[in-house]
């Protein structure tokens, strides 16, 4: 596959910021606490699914205290239309007891100190920092990965490989990006039956043939 240049790269990066440079998270969260919560759980799972079940979630354990000290089953069974329901449901537990032990009930901003919580990567610390913070940071899921690849800016084989090459190509404006690659990944560099008709970056598309544009 053809690699984008170094020209692509700029004018890439200036259609993605001009068009995303508001765009947020569609994960609902009042926290710092909530955001974590719907990020460790939206993996492999859809923000409209989390969405939906958040709010029963959060009116029964509204605080890491109360989250730290709930009932493995009861969780599970909030949570269990979401996929992985049960490593998740141990995870977030998990992940709030380590905030009430060590951070006294306060979700840590850092990305170091996030990824030594239960259920939280990499990835999912990027999210958590790039939103709630506006931290200068790139995070690669499914939607990332695959815009970054159709538009030749990474061959990589992984999230973490794409990541670290998306962050040396782009260098700033990464949180904008990153929630703009996630919404175009979304609602029009679909992974069935892109919506090419509607995209703004065909010129750049390097798979554009596969899909007879």
């Amino acid at each position: 596959m053809k690699k984008a240049t170094k020209k692509d790269i700029l004018e890439i990066h200036k259609l993605f910021i001009d068009r995303y440079s508001d765009a947020v998270t569609e994960l609902k969260y009042k926290n710092a606490y909530e955001l974590v919560v719907a990020v460790a759980l939206s993996a492999q799972c859809t923000d409209k699914r989390v969405n939906i079940l958040t709010p029963k979630l959060f009116e029964m354990y509204p605080n890491p205290k109360e989250l730290a000290v709930a009932d493995l089953d009861d969780i599970k069974a909030l949570i269990n239309s979401c996929s992985f329901f049960n490593n998740k449901a141990k995870n977030i537990i998990a992940m709030a007891q380590r905030v009430v032990e060590v951070y006294n009930g306060e979700i840590p901003m850092n990305e170091k100190e996030l990824i030594t919580l239960g259920g939280v990567g990499q990835k999912t610390a990027n999210v958590v920092m790039i939103e709630y913070t506006g931290a200068n940071l790139m995070a690669v899921d499914t939607h990332v990965f695959r815009v970054s690849h159709r538009l030749g800016l990474s061959d990589d084989k992984t999230a973490t490989k794409t990541e670290a090459t998306l962050v040396r190509k782009f260098k700033n404006n990464l949180h904008a990006l990153h929630q703009g690659m996630v919404l175009f990944g979304r609602y029009i560099c679909t992974a069935k039956n892109p919506k090419c008709d509607e995209c703004f970056l065909t010129e750049f598309c390097k798979t554009k043939e596969t899909f007879k544009v």
